[in-house]
């Protein structure tokens, strides 16, 4: 009897022993818990937030029709030479560099090709401390092709210049070629560097009695930083 009762006893201390062994392996260490909700529960933690850069998604040829591009320019000019009659006059600018700005305006016809306006300023000193202005106003069309986040559009502009020197003023003609090379900072801004080639023609009228031919062409190369706002 005595062998009954101590066999029965031990049965019972082996069942209660596995069901706490049982209880205490679901269970997660207190200090590893706390670890864990501390990694999750920092403030302003959610991670129903997902957090995205504004480059997700982003094609480097995602021009559309209808993209517009908004770009300001600043720099300076060089006037290089002005000819008459295939001679080469000379010019005195003093010194020999100006400055120039502008206002520009593009639309997307395609991915590629884009049309639009722009409107600028250009002065430059002459050695009798005097300044040339020249505010040219144009219609333009243009290119580009893409690389990466690297944009090379390439332009012609065409317009009309008012021009003043002291007393003395004219409107003419004037054509513009632009390269440039743009880097794209994000959607929504690029910057980038513009050379161009200016042409400005001076067709004044004849007075009386005057044989002397006194067209003058005007060829100025510009240097300017632009940034460009897309939209």
């Amino acid at each position: 009897m005595h062998k009954i009762r101590s066999l029965f006893l031990l049965l019972g201390l082996f069942f209660v022993s596995n069901q706490a062994m049982l209880l205490f392996a679901q269970e997660v260490p207190e200090e590893e818990a706390e670890e864990e909700e501390e990694e999750d529960s920092y403030p302003g933690y959610d991670d129903s937030i997902q957090i995205e850069s504004d480059w997700d998604g982003y094609i480097s040829d995602a021009y559309t029709r209808g993209d517009q591009v908004f770009a300001i320019s600043v720099g300076v000019i060089f006037p290089l030479f002005f000819t008459n009659k295939h001679e080469v006059i000379e010019h005195k600018f003093n010194p020999p560099v100006g400055g120039t700005g502008s206002l520009a305006y593009n639309y997307f016809l395609t991915k590629m090709f884009f049309v639009g306006g722009e409107i600028g300023v250009k002065f430059n000193y002459t050695l009798g401390e005097n300044t040339v202005f020249l505010i040219p106003i144009g219609f333009r069309l243009g290119w580009q092709f893409l690389a990466n986040r690297f944009e090379f559009p390439i332009s012609l502009v065409i317009g009309f210049a008012p021009q003043r020197y002291l007393n003395y003023g004219y409107a003419g003609l004037f054509v513009k070629g632009v390269t440039s090379a743009y880097f794209r900072f994000n959607p929504d801004w690029s910057f980038g560097l513009n050379i161009d080639w200016n042409w400005y023609p001076q067709w004044p009228k004849k007075e009386p009695g005057q044989t002397t031919n006194k067209n003058v062409y005007g060829n100025i190369l510009g240097l300017t930083l632009s940034a460009r706002y897309h939209f």
